[in-house]
């Protein structure tokens, strides 16, 4: 039997308690009954859960991936509550304003400073998951889709498969991305060099606004609908679905991994791939993946260098460029695999070959860990000399990686202001660098300064004015907004960094849309001054 909100609290006589008052009861019984007089569907018990729920922790812990953010010392949320509907978020909107609670976003849970399930400027919070919001209505006629804000990325890309063997969708290529968020700060992924980023097709999203209001592209405006693809999570407004646009895939696509250590000339084939990376055909998407190994001396490690690769075709054709492009990585008909898109999406994600697509569906991540993780785009070779520094500092680190994701393609020929996300055209490839460990908080210090050290070092090596950073690989070292706001001229500290020359157009939009910051982290866009 299914209870409403309304019922669980009928035997509690509570007067609505002024905004002030932040005692966890007051916050959970006030929003609670609140949601219940404001939602138009009912909404059950199972999608409420207060810091005293039994299944609290296991909801707090399901798609966060960062274990520092749940460390004891972190703050947890008051409340965490699952919608069901569109009218249960907009009711979650219309209460959190009245009674002055502030609100995290989260959809997949991959962010990585946490700011859509911890809070390091507000308390007290609740936290708004949008995980049973997952539906995916797949249209191949008009090569679109419907997708809830809940959904995985891998989750879409099996329902697109299941529809059709030749069409897919640019984006992620970790698959348990939540695709509300994801979208938000660009989506990139193997096939952006040949279709753009997940932004970039994206033709239509159902939105909450500040005030509850739900709104299509239409309702919202183009300056609203601009910011949202690719303007960062949590600062414009609740993602409810994307309407995205598929792109056609051959029936047979080839992927690879070529892997060279330092003792087979790898800092040498890098810088290599540094000259030719974007300008390959654009049907072939080569990224580097590099960490250190064990040598083969016992006790001794070194780096090794993992080309991993899909092209757009077949075996045969990715064999004539490779030897007319790239002749040095040495790729022969033995290294390659020639598959189906959606068997492509598994390899490049790394499950092991066996694995069959139904995988996508399981939508949850067991890969978890503590981590601290940076970013730069490089717009000329980073020299060998610099490499060979780069590998001493790795081989100080117990667990870190860097990936090199290739630019050039369809991303040197879209326009810097089409969407927020500036990184295009000049840009040669991007760096994501991280450092897991998995033993707490015990040497959090060492890792996160060494990472800090890393990052110091490569400073010469990489854009610069700004040092340019991917808003999804979110870095509070950057810089932080203050409880309720942050001076423009702080914030574009690290909103030129996110954003370039588009983070001034955001702050106009976030002034136009949410004067009073309602949706607001860390990090969020500012509006010019809060209104109350």
């Amino acid at each position: 039997m299914v209870f409403s909100i309304k019922h669980i609290f009928s035997l509690v006589s509570v007067l609505f308690l002024s905004a002030s008052l932040t005692t966890s009861v007051s916050v959970q019984e006030n929003f609670a009954k609140c949601l219940s007089v404001n939602s138009k569907l009912s909404i059950p018990i199972s999608t409420i859960y207060t810091n005293n729920s039994s299944s609290f922790t296991s909801i707090l812990q399901s798609s966060a991936r960062n274990l520092r953010y749940l460390l004891p010392s972190v703050p947890k949320p008051e409340i965490i509550f699952t919608p069901l509907t569109e009218f249960h978020v907009h009711a979650a909107v219309i209460c959190a304003r009245k009674l002055g609670i502030h609100v995290r976003l989260r959809s997949g849970g991959h962010d990585y400073e946490g700011v859509s399930y911890a809070s390091e400027i507000k308390s007290p919070f609740i936290v708004l998951d949008l995980a049973r919001l997952r539906s995916i209505s797949v249209d191949i006629r008009s090569s679109s889709a419907w997708v809830q804000a809940g959904a995985t990325i891998g989750e879409v890309y099996y329902r697109i498969a299941e529809k059709s063997k030749v069409h897919g969708f640019p984006a992620g290529l970790c698959t348990t991305l939540g695709i509300g968020g994801h979208i938000t700060g660009g989506a990139y992924g193997s096939m952006m060099r040949k279709f753009g980023l997940g932004v970039d097709n994206v033709i239509d999203a159902r939105i909450v606004d500040a005030n509850g209001r739900i709104l299509d592209r239409k309702a919202m405006g183009e300056d609203l609908f601009w910011a949202i693809r690719g303007g960062g999570g949590g600062s414009f407004g609740i993602i409810l679905s994307w309407k995205i646009k598929l792109v056609r895939v051959p029936a047979t696509v080839t992927v690879f991994t070529v892997t060279r250590t330092l003792e087979q000339g790898a800092t040498k084939l890098l810088y290599r791939w540094q000259q030719v990376a974007d300008k390959l055909d654009e049907n072939l998407f080569i990224r580097v993946m590099i960490q250190p190994v064990n040598g083969s001396r016992i006790g001794k490690r070194t780096i090794a260098t993992s080309y991993n690769a899909l092209f757009l075709g077949g075996a045969n054709r990715l064999l004539q460029v490779t030897k007319k492009s790239f002749p040095e990585l040495n790729l022969t008909k033995k290294d390659c695999i020639e598959t189906s898109w959606i068997k492509s999406v598994l390899y490049i994600a790394g499950f092991p070959s066996n694995t069959t697509p139904e995988v996508l569906l399981e939508a949850k991540s067991s890969n978890k860990a503590y981590f601290k993780a940076k970013s730069d785009f490089v717009q000329k070779p980073i020299p060998e000399i610099a490499l060979e520094g780069l590998w001493k500092k790795f081989l100080q680190e117990d667990n870190p990686l860097t990936i090199w994701n290739p630019y050039g393609g369809m991303m040197s020929k879209i326009s810097e202001s089409a969407t927020p996300f500036p990184h295009r055209k000049g840009t040669l490839f991007k760096i994501q660098y991280l450092t897991a460990w998995f033993d707490g908080d015990k040497k959090q210090q060492k890792h996160i300064n060494w990472i800090r050290k890393m990052y110091k070092y490569m400073g010469p090596y990489v854009s610069s004015s700004p040092r340019a950073a991917y808003v999804n690989y979110r870095d509070l070292d950057l810089g932080m907004n203050k409880k309720n706001h942050t001076k423009i001229n702080k914030a574009k500290i690290w909103g030129a960094k996110y954003f370039k020359d588009n983070f001034n157009r955001l702050v106009n939009v976030k002034t136009k849309v949410d004067p009073s910051n309602f949706f607001r982290h860390e990090q969020s866009i500012p509006p010019l001054s809060v209104k109350s």
